[in-house]
Parts: structure tokens; C-alpha cells; sequence
């Protein structure tokens, strides 16, 4: 009896054992539940996480990708674009080029044939169209050259077509054509202004324009040349007719100017008796 009662103490105490380790191990489920639900928590938020940095890392790489593709775009546009301008502007070039070399053969081929007729000109003697063609000549590219030996031509030409209207002047004067005299004499002086005979034209040219009653176109030349010219004929010449000119238009002031002026620096001249006698009539009519 007493073994049966040791028995029951042991089964009470093995069960009551039992309960709690079935207490205890179910305390420990629940707290390892716990954990590994805490643990699952965590888990998931981590996963999230790197899931937003892995679309973010993947947005970001886009992007940068997308930028660099741009930017290598334009460089490749620039440099397309840079190297067609510059195409371009080498076409413009060449085709300018070409145009001028295009235009100085043309050029060239009517100044060589305009040179050989004017030259033909030059061989015939033609003086007067030597002058007239010269003007569209020295305009033309010829060779330094050309252009001077067409000058020396051009000038002979302005001396022998001064010095026979000149002489054709003279020749007309001497018959009292002064019409015909004063343009012989403005001839020579469109062909050459400044050549050794222009002083004795412009005198000629003034004594005509006082014979065809225009002294006062005559006065003008006749005053330049009493003062300008270095011939002391020709001064002479001009200081008389320049009083007489201004006597035909009753510049009596002038006119007894001029003859004093011939008196005391021409006192030797041929015309020096004249001057004086004018002089006197002068003073004594005004």
C-alpha cells in the first residue's frame, strides 16, 4: 500500500513536471513565434528597401545613361554640322575662285585684244584715235609694260596733235579767221594743257577771243599769263593785249595798270613805245 501511494507521488509529480515543461516549452513557442515574427518584419522591411534603392539605383542609371546618350547626340550633331559648314564654306570658296579665274581669262583676252588694236592704232599713226581709244586702254589689265609704252605712244600723240592745231591756229590768224583760229587753238589745248607751246596757245586763244569781241573771256588767260608764264615774250605779249582787252571793255584803271606794269618791267620790249603813247591818251581822256 505504501509503494502504491510512492507511485502515485511519483506519477503526480511526473505529470505535474510534464505540465510544466508543456507550459514552459509553450512559452517558449510563443516567444520564438514572437521572434520570428519580429525577425519576418524586419526581413520584409529590408526587402522593401532594397527594392526601393534597386528601382531608384535603376531610375538614377537610366537617367544617366539617357544624359551621356544626349550629350554624345550633340557633340556628334556639332561636329556633323561644324564639318558641313565647313564644306560649305570651302564649295563657297572654290566656286568664288573659280568665278574670278573665270573672270581675269575673260578680262585678260579683251585686254590682249583691245592691246593689239590699240597697238595697230600706234603702227598707223592714227594720232587723234590714240587719244580717244587711250581712256578705255589704261582702264584694261595689261602688263606694266604695255601700259607704258601705250602712255609714251598716247603722249607723242597729244604733242603732235597740239603742236599742228596750234600751228593750224596761227595759220588761220594769219588770215584773220579768228573763228576758226580760236577753235584750232582750243584743240591744242584739249590735246596737251600743260605741254612747251601751251603758253603761246593760251596767247594765240586770247588775242582770237579779243578779235571775235570777247575780251573778257580773253582777260582771264591774258592775266595768268603776264603773271605766271617765264617767257618775258610772251609776258610782254599778254601785259599788251591784256590792256587792250581791258580798254574794249572801258576798264580804264586797268587798262593803265597793265600798260605801266608793261612800261617798267619791259622797259626795253617793241611794245614799250605803244604803252606809253596809251598811257598818255589814258591819263588825259580819263
Amino acid at each position: 500500500m505504501h509503494e502504491v501511494d510512492d507511485e502515485l507521488r511519483d506519477i503526480k509529480r511526473e505529470i505535474i513536471e510534464s505540465r510544466g515543461l508543456v507550459i514552459k516549452t509553450n512559452n517558449l513557442t510563443n516567444a520564438l513565434s514572437a521572434d520570428i515574427k519580429s525577425i519576418a518584419k524586419r526581413q520584409g522591411g529590408y526587402e522593401r528597401r532594397i527594392s526601393w534603392n534597386s528601382a531608384t539605383a535603376y531610375v538614377v542609371f537610366v537617367l544617366v545613361v539617357f544624359v551621356a546618350l544626349k550629350f554624345a547626340w550633340d557633340a556628334r550633331v556639332d561636329a556633323i554640322r561644324a564639318e558641313t559648314d565647313q564644306k560649305t564654306s570651302e564649295n563657297t570658296r572654290l566656286r568664288t575662285e573659280s568665278r574670278e579665274t573665270e573672270k581675269r581669262d575673260e578680262d585678260r583676252a579683251r585686254a590682249e585684244q583691245k592691246a593689239a588694236q590699240f597697238y595697230e592704232l600706234v603702227r598707223q599713226g592714227k594720232r587723234i584715235e590714240i587719244v580717244e581709244a587711250y581712256e578705255g586702254i589704261k582702264k584694261e589689265p595689261v602688263t606694266k609694260a604695255e601700259q607704258a609704252v601705250f602712255a609714251d605712244a598716247v603722249e607723242r600723240a597729244r604733242n603732235e596733235l597740239a603742236a599742228a592745231s596750234y600751228e593750224q591756229g596761227l595759220d588761220k590768224a594769219r588770215v584773220q579767221r579768228w573763228q576758226e583760229a580760236a577753235s584750232a587753238f582750243e584743240d591744242s589745248l584739249k590735246y596737251k594743257d600743260a605741254s612747251t607751246i601751251a603758253p603761246n596757245v593760251h596767247l594765240g586763244l586770247a588775242d582770237a577771243y579779243r578779235h571775235l569781241g570777247r575780251p573778257r573771256d580773253a582777260i582771264p588767260i591774258l592775266t595768268q599769263l603776264s603773271d605766271a608764264s617765264q617767257d618775258r615774250e610772251i609776258q610782254d605779249d599778254a601785259l599788251r593785249l591784256l590792256a587792250l582787252s581791258q580798254m574794249d571793255i572801258e576798264a580804264w584803271n586797268e587798262a593803265k595798270s597793265s600798260w605801266r606794269t608793261l612800261i617798267h618791267r619791259f622797259p626795253d620790249s617793241h611794245f614799250t613805245p605803244e604803252a606809253k603813247l596809251q598811257l598818255l591818251q589814258l591819263q588825259a581822256m580819263h
